[in-house]
């Protein structure tokens, strides 16, 4: 949406100007959540948004995604074709795989993006979690987060002076709010300059 359209119809599509009922909406706004709409339209798309746009340095090749989606790689061929196609993904050949990622350049990488996070419990984690520690000079992601896996566990890297009984206490909290297990590993900021090497050989992802 324009920053115009977006200054006189807001993030719902009503006329602030008019007060117009919200079936008066935008037409950019229509068309954004027409497309939008359109992404979401099989299990195996949301699978392959999940994977892709949570963290977007994750690259894959399709019989990679096939074995961790336990799908056949035709049927799985023709989403990752699809999003293509349509700019969502860019599609890298290298030798005789095609390795594809978010498209980090369209428009709609951001709202896509987005919605991601919030259907995982990342953006929930940091709001509850790391907002509220103080002194954080960085969080990573680690593991299968990291390579955009929703296995459950999500296992978070927090540099910085914190109370490790407090940041315990707001881990489990945020658990029961995304349904997802939390395991955190506090470190000071000279422990982990000199360790770096070491903690960052695993997959990893900076959220913060």
């Amino acid at each position: 949406m324009s920053a115009s359209c977006f200054r006189r119809y807001g993030s719902s599509g009503q006329d602030t100007k008019s007060g117009r009922r919200p079936v008066d909406v935008c037409p950019c706004f229509l068309y954004e959540l027409g497309m939008l709409t359109q992404l979401f339209t099989s299990k195996t798309r949301i699978k392959l948004l999940l994977k892709l746009f949570l963290n977007p340095g994750v690259s894959c090749y399709l019989r990679e995604l096939a074995k961790e989606f336990a799908l056949s790689p035709n049927a799985l061929k023709e989403e990752l074709d699809s999003l293509s196609q349509a700019g969502y993904l860019e599609r890298e050949q290298n030798g005789r795989s095609a390795y594809f990622r978010a498209n980090t350049k369209h428009p709609f990488f951001p709202e896509i993006s987005s919605i991601v996070r919030k259907t995982i419990g990342i953006d929930q984690l940091l709001d509850d979690v790391i907002v509220s520690l103080g002194k954080v000079d960085a969080v990573y992601i680690l593991d299968d987060y990291a390579l955009g896996k929703d296995s459950g566990l999500i296992d978070l890297l927090v540099v910085g002076e914190v109370d490790r009984a407090r940041l315990d206490e707001l881990a489990s909290i945020t658990e029961g709010k995304i349904n997802r297990k939390i395991r955190v590993m506090p470190i000071l900021p000279e422990d982990f300059e000199a360790n770096q090497d070491v903690f960052l050989k695993r997959p990893n992802w900076k959220v913060l």
